[in-house]
């Protein structure tokens, strides 16, 4: 089978329903400044970020808050983390061996073109359902990435959020 079967990512206009792993632009993110429970201050910033609540969910109107994760150009990343500035970095994030993070791979959609992308898991938002769809609408296309790699995409999630650090573990067998 050809690349070309498989494409990554579609455009989709702001009439199509929300989905898993659809890529909203500038999307505000409210965080709690520490300290101010009393007075409920926060900061608001804004990430360009992928869908990661389940195509089901969002759908069927399942639930009232949109789980969200930042995504960086991986140019951006390298400027983060140094060890992604040398191929031996890229490498062990293409094959998955960084958790936290997944590498996405280059957009050539016209109007979409980027370079390869990753998703940050260890920044987690939950966004109102309502808002999300709000900004979802305000943007005239999208990019959505497309089945396999969406999926592959929520797996590598679990795989970041199913991690256990057991405190003793079995003793090797010799």
């Amino acid at each position: 089978m050809s690349k070309k079967e498989f494409p990554w990512y579609e455009i989709v206009d702001n009439n199509e329903p929300l989905l898993q792993g659809d890529f909203l632009l500038s999307c505000p993110v409210f965080i709690p400044v520490p300290g101010s429970e009393e007075t409920q201050s926060f900061t608001v910033d804004e990430y360009d970020v992928v869908v990661m609540s389940q195509s089901c969910d969002l759908v069927l109107k399942k639930l009232d808050l949109v789980l969200v994760c930042p995504v960086w150009s991986l140019s951006e990343l390298e400027n983060k983390i140094a060890f992604l500035k040398g191929a031996k970095g890229k490498e062990t994030l293409r094959q998955g061996n960084m958790p936290g993070y997944h590498l996405l791979n280059k957009s050539e959609v016209e109007e979409f073109k980027q370079d390869f992308t990753v998703v940050d898991f260890r920044q987690t938002y939950s966004m109102p359902l309502t808002l999300i769809n709000d900004i979802a609408k305000k943007q005239r296309n999208r990019l959505r990435l497309l089945p396999p790699y969406r999926e592959h995409l929520s797996q590598a999630y679990a795989r970041f959020f199913m991690r256990v650090g057991l405190p003793i573990d079995i003793p090797p067998f010799k």
